[in-house]
């Protein structure tokens, strides 16, 4: 019988980092049932609460102080504002370290050092504290003490010469990617490391610390373009839409629009001739394997678009899907959320706000058998939840107050 706790729900994170990457994957580890309690700076709180517009509009029509960047990332999290340049602040870290699972931070190398709240000092508090530091350049080398963020580590970590329309031709150059991907891989990078070291934690008793670097996580997700540079020696150029090692991969015309199509093996190769009846080409010698179509792409690529002007694409896409031929429109990010299997999937929520209305939320794209996850709570308000968070800590109420008139809260 499956459980309505999600895996996690026996972990607390105490997450003090900000903007996106580590807050990513405390926004991971929340929606997996963890308690993540995200502290902020008192009065302003994280950088992307004020990254609008948009911003939520509260149910009189007014904007609220809660950014779409900020509530992309910080759903089923609880808010406490501390001031941590102050030693009361500092004190409140601590104890919040003592009763957590998993730190995670990422100001810039040795920043919280000087505040007493850096891995060695808390983890001195609680040996089995997991504590993940997450940084532009990480924690060593002749970058360490510089910011970072996800564009210029997309340009510096090769992204952007493999990303975008090939030199010579109209809109040529490079291009970054259209979301913040190093954050976000940076971030699931970051989730996967402190839960294998909750793992390992699980067997020694120990915890553990994590350094994650944004440069690091861009290098290693060159994946296929790097290896094709090492192997070959050839540097890797912009190529479009078109695959570097797969054809015929690439955005194709219609007789009334643009189409994705993503022929995988020979096999699928051979279906599509069959739609454009042209059953001859998977037999010739040009194109009979995939190592030749990637020689002879420009050849091929002119024949296709031949026979794909024919098509409406409502049409040519449902010949194709019949046939198993991976193919697809071109969706707006409105068409992704009415696509049936989108919705089907319930990859769009709504969840109440504590301004009075619903906002929506995309889903998480995890699921379980044993341990249903269960919708998250909104993005919470700055210091939403500070008095609690305080309370449980053995704070009564004077002292509550005292702290939030020091500017403490």
């Amino acid at each position: 019988m499956s459980s309505t706790a999600g895996p996690l729900s026996h972990v607390r994170v105490l997450d003090l980092s900000r903007i996106l990457a580590a807050p990513w994957a405390g926004q991971i580890l929340a929606d997996l049932g963890a308690e993540v309690i995200k502290v902020e700076r008192p009065g302003a709180g994280d950088d992307t609460r004020s990254w609008g517009p948009p911003f939520l509009k509260d149910a009189k029509g007014q904007d609220t102080k809660e950014a779409g960047y900020y509530l992309a990332v910080n759903r089923g999290k609880k808010s406490i504002t501390v001031s941590l340049d102050k030693p009361e602040g500092q004190r409140i870290v601590r104890e919040l370290a003592m009763k957590s699972d998993i730190v995670l931070e990422n100001y810039k190398a040795g920043t919280l050092e000087r505040y007493g709240l850096d891995q060695a000092s808390l983890r001195k508090l609680n040996p089995r504290l997991i504590y993940c530091s997450v940084t532009g350049f990480g924690q060593t080398g002749p970058r360490k003490d510089q910011p970072a963020y996800d564009f210029l580590i997309q340009a510096m970590g090769g992204l952007m010469s493999v990303t975008g329309e090939r030199d010579g031709k109209p809109g040529g150059g490079p291009q970054k990617v259209g979301i913040p991907i190093v954050d976000l891989m940076t971030g699931m990078y970051t989730a996967v490391s402190v839960l294998a070291a909750l793992a390992r934690r699980n067997e020694t008793g120990v915890g553990d610390s994590i350094d994650i670097a944004m440069l690091d996580v861009q290098v290693a997700t060159l994946s296929n373009q790097a290896m094709n540079y090492l192997v070959s020696g050839k540097v890797p150029a912009r190529n479009g839409n078109a695959h570097p090692n797969i054809q015929p991969q690439d955005v194709y015309a219609c007789a009334d629009g643009d189409f994705i199509l993503v022929v995988g093996n020979d096999g699928q190769f051979g279906k599509l001739c069959e739609v454009l009846g042209a059953a001859d080409w998977s037999s010739d010698e040009r194109f009979a394997t995939n190592a030749q179509r990637v020689r002879n792409i420009a050849v091929l690529s002119a024949l296709l678009e031949e026979r794909f002007s024919l098509w409406k694409r409502v049409d040519l896409i449902a010949a194709l899907d019949g046939a198993g031929v991976p193919a697809g429109a071109i969706n707006s990010v409105p068409e992704v959320f009415e696509d049936p299997q989108v919705r089907h999937r319930e990859m769009l929520k709504s969840v109440p706000h504590p301004s009075g209305v619903m906002v929506p939320q995309v889903g998480t794209p995890m699921r379980f058998s044993e341990a249903q996850l269960k919708t998250c709570d909104a993005p919470p308000l700055l210091g939403q939840h500070s008095d609690a968070i305080l309370a449980d800590l053995g704070y009564d109420g004077p002292g509550i107050a005292a702290l939030r008139t020091s500017g403490v809260i």
